[in-house]
């Protein structure tokens, strides 16, 4: 729906889904939302299921509903006793055995805290956010359908309730179902004219008028807001933990590989 709609910034607070929901079932075998997450991701990293459109959704669903009856046809043929399955299993297993090897290697490398602030201070700029917002909006057809629902939030003693509600009854868009609810967004991310009506509000006030796009027209309530600025130490700590131990991992790596190439019969042809 909107541009660039699904990337994800390490320092926004995505939407929690309820992993153990299901939501289709095939012959017996459960779908959960988590499932359809990962696929997601695994498909577009950085993507979240929640916020695909509704005929997106769909798709998704239902190519993993092909995979649980296609793995079905797989196990009744029994691919799994195959010559071919067996040695590719075994390759894998090899890969996956290097993998947590690995992660354990990383893991085992000890990062102070000293060492630690002085890359988050030598970094700076890598951990500059710029401005985000967290709203709710109404999407409507038409421009009097958009003032008669500003209308009726303007008479709200609970705007936030009374918004969550009129969203889940009248909103056309896929968000309808959380109530109009989108995940964090910089300016980027949206149609201007969204993106200007949204980071123009105050913490707690609706769009007075309606906000048109192509999409149709816009009611939006504004939730939370982060200005521009750092990111602090603590928020980002264990991230650059991680790229730390990564590069002292690389230089272990080197310096194992030399050891064990001395004591080792290699013979390359």
């Amino acid at each position: 729906m909107f541009k660039i709609f699904i990337v994800v910034y390490l320092f926004m607070v995505g939407e929690e889904l309820v992993a153990s929901e299901v939501v289709a079932t095939v012959n017996g075998i459960d779908i959960t939302q988590k499932e359809l997450n990962e696929f997601v991701v695994a498909q577009l990293p950085g993507a979240n299921f929640s916020l695909l459109t509704y005929q997106q959704q769909q798709n998704v669903i239902n190519k993993l509903i092909d995979s649980k009856l296609f793995l079905e046809d797989a196990k009744r043929i029994h691919i799994d006793k195959s010559p071919a399955f067996i040695e590719a299993l075994k390759k894998e297993k090899e890969k996956l055995m290097l993998d947590f090897w690995m992660k354990k290697r990383v893991e085992e490398i000890a990062i102070s805290d000293r060492e630690a602030k002085i890359y988050y201070k030598n970094n700076q700029k890598k951990f500059n956010r710029p401005a985000s917002v967290k709203v709710r909006h109404i999407l409507l057809t038409t421009q009097e359908e958009a003032r008669a629902i500003i209308r009726e939030l303007e008479a709200s003693r609970n705007l936030k309730k009374k918004f969550i509600e009129l969203a889940k009854s009248n909103s056309t868009g896929p968000s309808a179902v959380n109530g109009g609810e989108l995940d964090w967004f910089i300016k980027e991310q949206m149609v201007p004219e969204f993106s200007e009506a949204a980071f123009a509000l105050n913490v707690g006030e609706i769009t007075h008028y309606p906000v048109k796009t192509q999409f149709g027209y816009h009611v939006i309530y504004l939730e939370k807001k982060h200005h521009a600025g750092s990111i602090p130490f603590k928020s980002v700590k264990s991230d650059i933990i991680k790229v730390l131990r990564s590069l002292k991992f690389k230089v272990k790596l080197e310096k194992l590989s030399k050891k064990m190439k001395k004591t080792a019969k290699i013979s390359v042809k």
